[in-house]
């Protein structure tokens, strides 16, 4: 380890308190990953006061975090050098000449870091980091020099990282462009496939059970329930489950098996009508009563995985939407008897399996990218945590 000086930040950085004076200054957010984005850009609707007279300047350089967010990384740099201003809420803060502030800004966000800023939280309900308290948290601080080439190291990792994270979301894309290639718009059906309603289709629709469950998940031997957060990005994700009580027997018939086509049939107007392809799961996990189950018939000529894909075509998940009522200030709800009016698009089986084929071939493209992207996170927070820690 070397035996650099170990300092409070309260010797390096300064709190910026000038509020804005020329209004076509651009008004920005502080995000986790994204860093500062104008708001307008971030929001489909200006969402700042139209009297932005008591907001905070930041200039080139400064680090603005949110006080009640930093535990969770809110913090980023400003890369622009015309400056800009943010909400009186965020706390700025400015360098002085021994201290780099993207060697500061990789420190907040390092497990080191958070550690100490969670040490130093006020407030028994909500999480508030004030100037004072983060100019007590103790820093490493060796020469300039050496923080730059830490930086240097970690600006390097976390590029790779990025491009890790953005190749992840050109695949994830890969799909809705595949479908509407092979099939077009299900909804306008320019292609005139064959329409069926869900009703002859379907065998049954399944629906589930919701106990009251623990907060945590289940153990990875213990029944658990899915939450509404299994299905609703329309991918499966198992780990979002509750852990039924000792006290409840489980219910084996309602336990998700690999190849089941899950939807949820309540949530907001947004979130409602999410549907997910179980590809595969862990045992001993069921049904919420707010997922359904589709049980196709032995003899139709429809492919799980096309449906899915179907479903979850922007166009005609909005559809689907238009089936689900509730009264005002409700979460809408779609019904089975609903469910089963919705039209179906039904192209010829070999043209679904065939997408299902490439589908699955996509999802094995994750799977692999998912662990490289596991790997070089790991491989990235060691590095900070090594940076922090004199070791790097």
């Amino acid at each position: 380890m070397k035996r650099w000086p170990i300092k409070q930040l309260g010797e390096f950085v300064e709190e910026q308190t000038e509020r804005l004076r020329e209004q076509s200054t651009t008004i920005y957010s502080v995000t986790n990953e994204r860093g500062f984005v104008p708001s307008l850009d971030l929001f489909d609707k200006q969402v700042f006061s139209a009297d932005t007279g008591n907001y905070k300047c930041v200039g080139f350089h400064d680090l603005a975090y949110n006080p009640s967010r930093i535990n969770v990384g809110s913090v980023a740099m400003l890369e622009d050098k015309n400056g800009g201003a943010v909400s009186p809420m965020y706390v700025i803060l400015r360098c002085n000449s021994d201290l780099l502030p993207r060697y500061l800004l990789h420190f907040l966000k390092s497990d080191t870091g958070l550690h100490q800023i969670k040490q130093r939280c006020e407030g028994a309900v909500r999480f508030q980091l004030k100037f004072r308290d983060l100019c007590a948290i103790p820093i490493l601080a060796p020469p300039l020099a050496e923080q730059e080439r830490i930086v240097k190291l970690l600006d390097e990792a976390d590029a790779l990282r990025k491009l890790r994270a953005q190749a992840d979301r050109r695949t994830a894309q890969l799909i809705p462009v595949l479908f509407h290639e092979m099939f077009g718009d299900p909804v306008s059906n320019s292609r005139n496939w064959k329409r069926l309603s869900f009703y002859e289709l379907l065998d049954n629709i399944d629906g589930g059970w919701s106990p009251t469950c623990h907060d945590e998940p289940a153990q990875p031997d213990g029944w658990g329930v899915l939450k509404l957060g299994a299905v609703t990005t329309c991918n499966y994700i198992q780990t979002e489950n509750k852990a039924l009580p000792a006290n409840f027997s489980p219910r084996p018939e309602l336990e998700v098996k690999t190849g089941d086509l899950l939807f949820t049939r309540k949530n907001t107007y947004e979130l409602v009508a999410a549907c997910a392809f179980v590809s595969g799961t862990r045992p001993k996990l069921m049904l919420s009563d707010l997922i359904f189950r589709f049980k196709l018939k032995d003899n139709v000529e429809i492919d799980p995985l096309y449906l899915w894909g179907l479903l979850t075509v922007p166009s005609k998940r909005k559809q689907v939407q238009s089936f689900a009522n509730g009264s005002a200030g409700s979460m809408p709800n779609i019904s089975k008897a609903q469910l089963r009016k919705v039209p179906i698009e039904v192209p010829p089986l070999s043209l679904q399996k065939e997408f299902a084929k490439r589908v699955t071939e996509i999802r094995e493209m994750e799977a692999a990218q998912s662990a490289s992207r596991r790997r070089m996170e790991d491989l990235f927070q060691a590095m900070l945590h090594r940076a922090f820690n004199g070791e790097l």
